[in-house]
């Protein structure tokens, strides 16, 4: 006979890991969004040294986030100096809070 709470787990979405976004799984990238989510916009620079990541990695890793749709990549000039600033999209900001809601009812 089948469990009867397995059942309702079934149909509520099962076990929260089951929730957890693939892309922020990973350390690198949900370390990203956990900076980017605190704040309206931040500097390549800023979160390159915050995170304590290589300018290829982040490069990388901000690529990924954008290719996703979680990240927006913005390219200008401060004076004569290039600039890169990322920031979180909806849907990436959407990912972010449901992936640590999933995070939450785990370790609850």
């Amino acid at each position: 006979m089948a469990d009867p709470a397995a059942g309702a787990d079934a149909a509520d979405g099962g076990h929260p890991r089951h929730r957890l976004d693939p892309i922020l799984q990973r350390p690198v990238p949900f370390s990203i969004a956990a900076l980017l989510a605190a704040a309206d916009e931040a500097e390549f620079a800023f979160v390159r040294d915050a995170v304590e990541l290589s300018d290829s990695t982040l490069s990388k890793q901000s690529s990924a986030l954008e290719a996703a749709g979680y990240v927006s990549v913005r390219k200008g000039f401060v004076g004569k100096y290039p600039r890169t600033w990322l920031s979180m999209t909806k849907r990436g900001r959407a990912a972010f809070a449901a992936h640590l809601e999933a995070l939450r009812e785990i370790a609850g």
